[in-house]
């Protein structure tokens, strides 16, 4: 008997111990908050997004230096999807299952991001979209920190439209062949359509990820200008085929004076590869650009830079480079923080909750907000000049922040929609 009572009390002990154990374990396990970092490091669109990796990964160091959140320190978890649309959702659902991330940042392309959608939704987890889009989405899961097409595509058209923009009568609708593009141009379309464009006066193309011979469109686009009236180029043009595109443009001696492109995909980092010299006074619309100035911004490029070189990050260690996904991530990343604070917790629901009204001072000069309800950023919209330097001289900018429409008002059956997603 006393051998048995001696064995329950060394097995209880034995038990009381493997709990405290695994307790200890669970709190040294704990000790950080993961990260999911989701962009392409290789592919087609490793040009514009490898450097919203590095985006990220400064402004968990920021934050980390500062004390973390909640008092932890944030544990970033890189991966790479390739350029390849499957393979992000693969390492969606990696990082949330497996790698137990609280968040993900991360996606450029519409195509990349509608990919992973499902995961984020299925599995409750958080992402923010850091690039501007066409819109027509809304969803419980995601934050969308880039632009919606009144806050980049139909400002840029008007101003093309205007005395000062050069008073555009025909347009050319140039974009890479996905989702994206095509979705915008189709509300370009009819937002051109309610200004009396007529179809004969809309040119649309598409090319491929990755296309590298712009001869031939370039030279359509000459002919079709050359029929009488004041034409323009909307390019929604993805990826390293810009860096064909606006050398082709450069060859064929398409200048800004003629026939000015408007680029919504096209930023500082783009133009690096480019002998920008015949490309002066050719436009992108953004909600940021380098060039700014203001005490934010000057502190933004600073910290940027020096980031750049402390690391040796390939091509920014010598001339650091900012743009507006850029600062788009930075500011998701503060709200996202700041969020998690104030809920005081990392749960989901809770932090969705918490991220309504989150305000950051941005770089582009203005308070961001993120509406209450529709998940996206309140910002104001630049449109810049290249200029020959690569950077951007800007020629026309809203007042102040404009709230986004996620559901454009030039598709039909929108106005019926909410402005807010969904309850799931």
């Amino acid at each position: 008997m006393q051998s048995r009572r001696s064995f329950i009390k060394v097995s209880a002990l034995s038990a009381a111990m493997a709990l405290a154990g695994l307790a200890s374990f669970g709190v040294s396990a704990a000790e950080t908050i993961k990260v999911g970092v989701l962009h392409s490091l290789s592919g087609t669109m490793a040009i514009s997004e490898t450097v919203l990796k590095d985006t990220v990964l400064m402004a968990i160091d920021e934050i980390n230096a500062k004390g973390g959140v909640l008092g932890k320190k944030l544990e970033p978890v890189v991966v790479d999807p390739a350029s390849n649309w499957p393979l992000f959702a693969e390492k969606a659902r990696q990082l949330i299952s497996k790698d137990k991330v609280a968040v993900t940042f991360g996606c450029w392309t519409s195509v990349s991001r509608k990919s992973v959608l499902p995961v984020y939704e299925e599995l409750n987890s958080l992402l923010f979209y850091p690039v501007q889009y066409e819109g027509e989405e809304l969803s419980k899961n995601v934050f969308y920190t880039g632009a919606a097409p009144n806050q980049q595509a139909i400002p840029a058209v008007e101003y093309l439209m205007s005395k000062d923009g050069g008073g555009a009568k025909r347009f050319v609708l140039l974009g890479t062949d996905y989702v994206y593009p095509r979705t915008t141009n189709k509300i370009l379309r009819a937002f051109l359509k309610s200004k009396g464009v007529a179809d004969a006066d809309i040119m649309e193309e598409y090319t491929p990820f990755g296309h590298s011979d712009y001869q031939t469109i370039i030279a359509k686009i000459k002919k079709f200008s050359s029929e009488g009236k004041k034409t323009a180029v909307v390019s929604t043009i993805n990826g390293d085929s810009n860096v064909p595109f606006y050398k082709e443009l450069g060859n064929q001696g398409l200048k800004a004076t003629d026939v000015p492109v408007v680029a919504f995909s096209v930023g500082e980092e783009e133009l690096r590869g480019v002998d920008t010299k015949p490309l002066v006074g050719h436009l992108a619309a953004w909600n940021y650009f380098m060039s700014i100035k203001n005490p934010t911004n000057t502190a933004f490029v600073k910290q940027w830079s020096d980031y750049a070189k402390a690391k040796g990050i390939a091509g920014h260690k010598d001339k650091p480079l900012t743009n507006d996904p850029m600062e788009a991530t930075y500011i998701g990343i503060k709200m996202w923080a700041q969020a998690v604070e104030k809920a005081k917790s990392t749960d989901t629901d809770k932090v969705i909750a918490a991220m309504a009204g989150q305000t950051v001072k941005a770089p582009g000069g203005f308070v961001s907000t993120m509406d209450p309800k529709n998940h996206h950023l309140h910002k104001p919209v630049f449109i810049g000049e290249i200029k020959a330097d690569g950077q951007f001289k800007v020629v026309w900018k809203t007042p102040g922040p404009v709230k986004a429409q996620p559901w454009s008002p030039f598709v039909e059956g929108n106005d019926k929609k909410k402005d807010e997603p969904e309850k799931k």
